[in-house]
């Protein structure tokens, strides 16, 4: 018993080894162990009766005890000849010489355990997985939201769950501008196959798809998918041809979704304030509820806006950091849209702003750039921002001018790709605050016909000359939503900007003459909800202008003749109420009026 507990030790070393590497063992080793098991017991009996039990007993019973006692070594010393013999054919190894893959591999991430947000879309992803005629499942939501991290989570719950269904789960990450022969290659390595680098993609295809009709059911996990991929290239059997697939994708992208057909689409949404802020302070250690810190930290949650990514890099930036000054200057730059905090551009900022290059279609780009010009939190009108894309020649091209079915539908798009969301009401949308900050960071150095100077929603009281900052390279110009009092009375030399947004300004009541002569390509001007009395002269020498906004502007009395004004076709003077109809007006019979 002595020769073979040392055998067992070494055995049980090897097997936890080879383990270690994810190989299978040998059934043959499994059997010999659990052999091994039930055989200690008997030993451990009979050196109880023989070595222990001291009590004098009749000779005949003793005689029989010895007789029995006998007999069970005799059997145990030829179980333990057996248990060594066998032993000796393992000096091959203990482990499979082919490697049979697991039937889930763990996948390194954080955990969402205390996110109450992400646990439910967990446990609604978990649930459908079990639901027939489910086979296809698209998780999408906003870069940085979390999606990855969820079906992280959903793999390595199901390596813990001993009744899992699936023979084998595959994890496979696409991302953009992905090589189809990468993706084989790992698939390959999951179902065992021997990759083979110089065999074409579809003879690589071919062979995967005859491993996968060997499984009887299996789940595919890709992640990071941003078009179509077409199952049958990569070499999988889809769900039409496969009765026990199931596929789960993530993706920003809505429409990625409806082109791989998912049966069900499940949208990650970010975190909300409780859970926004208890990763933060993960994140960032106690330094966050310092008495003169706290409030700061909890300013930089807001800026982040509920964002998983967002809130992740700032507070491993922030970390331990105890002087208020740091604090202050990173809240001061998150508010100024600006990507100086450590990380925020490489890990915050370009994973986004791929969501934007990857925006297909004719001038789509520059209408979600536009967006950017509202303050944060901002509800935009869906009718009053496709004028604006119109007013600029984005859109309608030709088109009627009160035709919404093109704006719309674009609107559509960027809310599939996660870069506009619903408003409170279906007449309006909103865009993420950490998404805004993105638009205005490419939108200050763009080079294709974007480029915007964004000061809406700061508090300003007044505009100096110094903010137009090499002002001719500016296309858009917004100051909307803030406390300005007083414009530059003086000429700022803006020739190409064709937008101008100088609404919600309660207190400003003066547009200087020569403001307004530097903007002599706009065609959109909005000066609604100030106080302006009149309008300049100098508004009549922007001929290009499309759209001259004046709501609720309760001061104005009077307007000049507007009918130089030809290319003009929306005039709004709601709630307007002194305003007269400026003189002019019936040469513009192109032009919509609206004045209740």
């Amino acid at each position: 018993m002595k020769s073979l507990a040392d055998r067992i030790k070494d055995v049980k070393r090897e097997t936890e080894a080879a383990e270690k590497e994810g190989n299978e063992i040998r059934a043959q080793v499994v059997t010999w162990l659990k052999d091994v098991e039930t055989l200690q017991p008997r030993v451990n009996a009979i050196e109880g009766q023989m070595f222990t039990n001291k009590k004098p007993s009749r000779c005949f019973l003793n005689c029989r005890k010895r007789y029995r006692a006998s007999r069970e070594v005799e059997e145990i010393l030829k179980e333990i000849r057996r248990l060594l013999l066998v032993a000796g054919n393992f000096d091959s190894g203990v482990a499979c010489l082919t490697r049979v893959p697991r039937a889930v591999e763990h996948i390194p991430g954080p955990s969402i355990e205390g996110q109450d947000t992400a646990s439910k879309k967990l446990d609604e992803t978990m649930k459908v997985l079990d639901v027939e005629g489910v086979q296809r499942i698209g998780i999408w939501g906003l870069g940085g939201v979390g999606k990855t991290t969820l079906v992280k989570n959903l793999n390595n719950k199901l390596e813990k769950d001993s009744t899992q269904p699936f023979g084998i789960v595959i994890w496979a990450t696409i991302s953009k501008n992905f090589v189809i022969k990468n993706v084989q290659t790992r698939i390959a390595e999951r179902l065992g196959l021997e990759v083979k680098m110089e065999e074409s993609e579809g003879g690589t295809a071919s062979r995967l798809y005859q491993r996968f009709q060997k499984e009887k059911k299996f789940l595919l996990i890709l992640d990071d998918v941003w078009e179509k991929i077409d199952l049958d290239s990569l070499g999988v059997p889809g769900p039409e041809v496969h009765k026990g697939c199931k596929i789960i994708l993530t993706s920003r992208l809505k429409e990625v979704c409806r082109a791989m057909t998912t049966d069900l689409e499940i949208k990650i949404e970010v975190l909300n304030d409780v859970e926004a802020w208890q990763l933060f302070c993960q994140k960032v250690g106690d330094v966050a509820y310092l008495e003169e810190i706290k409030p700061l930290a909890e300013a930089i949650v807001k800026e982040c806006c509920r964002l998983p990514l967002a809130i992740i890099t700032v507070g491993a930036a922030m970390r331990k950091k105890t002087k208020v000054e740091l604090w202050k200057h990173a809240l001061k730059e998150l508010q100024r849209s600006v990507p100086s905090i450590e990380g925020i551009e490489a890990e915050v900022y370009r994973p986004l702003k791929l969501s934007y290059d990857s925006l297909q279609g004719n001038n789509i780009k520059s209408c979600f750039l536009y967006c950017c010009l509202f303050p944060e939190d901002y509800t935009i009108y869906i009718r009053e921002l496709v004028q604006y894309w119109r007013a600029e020649g984005l859109i309608g091209e030709g088109q009627n001018w009160a035709d919404m079915d093109e704006g719309i539908s674009l609107i559509e798009n960027l809310k599939d790709s996660c870069l506009l969301e619903d408003g409170p009401s279906d007449i309006t949308v909103k865009m993420h605050d950490v998404v805004r900050d993105v638009a205005i960071w490419i939108s200050s150095s763009s080079e294709d016909g974007c480029k915007s100077l964004v000061r809406s929603g700061i508090g300003l009281s007044e505009i100096f000359v110094g903010e137009f900052s090499n002002s001719n390279s500016l296309d858009r110009v917004s100051f909307m939503g803030n406390n300005i009092t007083r414009l530059p009375d003086c000429m700022i030399q803006c020739s190409k900007a064709s937008v101008l947004l100088l609404q919600d300004n309660d207190a400003l009541d003066t547009v200087p003459e020569k403001f307004l002569q530097g903007f002599e390509a706009l065609k959109v001007l909005n000066l609604s909800g100030t106080s302006i009395r009149s309008l300049p002269h100098s508004v009549l020498q922007l001929r290009d202008l499309r759209v001259l906004l004046l709501r609720n502007c309760s001061n104005l009395k009077e307007l000049p003749s507007l009918g130089t004004l030809t290319k003009l076709r929306e005039l709004d003077l709601r709630g307007s109420y002194k305003a007269n109809l400026p003189r002019g007006i019936e040469h513009l019979s192109c032009t919509h009026l609206f004045r209740l």
